[in-house]
């Protein structure tokens, strides 16, 4: 498998975190719900599974993004249509996926999280979109965090208005301040990134507990987020943040886009979260280029992608 080797430029890493949260997703949808000891090898792991592997989703096509990548592309579809963070525009356009299947490859939602199922029924049902999601301590699935990479992409302003557009765009669907604190953490580690910084997981840390006091997150939910014995208990599962540490185990032990896929997917369970979350960082890093081509040519739906990824720069 091979990547394109070109000098990275800033389009080349905003697109790389598009195209990495998407083909991230949709190499691990095959793999979702199964523990690591049920999985294909590691050098075994790709877009398309061994014939001998039982896939999750049998009936969804490779190459097809989950509801990871459909809600991310709804997050980006609002902040390029509203100019900024619309919630009762990204609420909408999150009830039309559920609902039409706006943004999902082939109109088909073959993956619905519990709470965001909960979440879009109030929606439907005319509960404002900042108090639509569940904030319960229990409700901090990764279903906010899975989505926010694209208002890093997007956003050219201040970091302390980057952390309260991340925590707010979580509210829809998950209003716990952990989750709200763990997309926060994510945008400052993806502009991090893309800023080149050398340790941009630390320098993340230290922006999220400067701001994190202005946007109103609690400063033991961001002790919670980033607890260092969170990396002992690593296990891909569906907690926000598990997800984040699994994430940046699987971007620690790859040196390439496609290296960081597989070490993400080996956690196994929620994979194409997992995948999602780490492939977008790995974009960013590794550049669009970076992506192996095979992967980038076999991702479907591109048609949907393309007029939101031409406005990003």
């Amino acid at each position: 498998m091979t990547a394109d080797h070109t000098p990275i430029n800033r389009h080349g890493r905003l697109a790389g975190g598009l195209l990495g949260l998407l083909i991230g997703d949709a190499v691990g949808v095959p793999y979702e719900f199964n523990p690591p000891g049920r999985l294909p090898p590691l050098a075994q792991i790709d877009l398309v599974p061994p014939p001998d592997f039982a896939r999750s989703h049998p009936q969804v096509p490779p190459g097809t993004w989950s509801d990871d990548g459909a809600q991310a592309l709804c997050l980006l579809a609002s902040l390029q249509h509203a100019g900024g963070l619309d919630l009762d525009d990204f609420a909408h356009r999150l009830v039309n996926w559920r609902d039409v299947g706006y943004l999902a490859v082939d109109y088909d939602v073959f993956d619905v999280g519990i709470q965001t199922s909960r979440a879009i029924a109030n929606l439907r049902n005319g509960v404002p979109p900042h108090l639509a999601g569940p904030s319960g301590e229990r409700d901090n699935g990764n279903g906010s965090l899975m989505r926010v990479l694209p208002l890093a992409l997007w956003h050219r302003g201040g970091d302390r208005e980057l952390v309260e557009l991340a925590a707010r765009q979580s509210l829809p669907t998950h209003g716990h301040a952990r989750s709200q604190a763990a997309c926060a953490f994510a945008c400052l580690w993806a502009r991090a990134e893309l800023d080149g910084a050398a340790d941009a997981w630390s320098a993340a840390a230290t922006r999220l507990r400067e701001h994190a006091p202005a946007a109103g997150l609690p400063a033991a939910e961001i002790d919670i987020v980033l607890d260092t014995r969170n990396a002992d208990r690593v296990a891909g599962s569906g907690y926000v943040v598990d997800t984040l540490w699994s994430a940046r185990h699987a971007l620690a032990a790859g040196a390439s886009f496609d290296a960081v896929v597989r070490a993400a997917i080996a956690f196994g369970n929620d994979t194409d979260t997992t995948a999602a979350v780490a492939g977008g960082i790995a974009g960013i890093r590794h550049g669009e280029a970076g992506i192996p081509r095979a992967w980038r040519e076999a991702l479907r739906g591109r048609e949907l992608v393309a007029p939101l990824l031409s406005r990003l720069s």
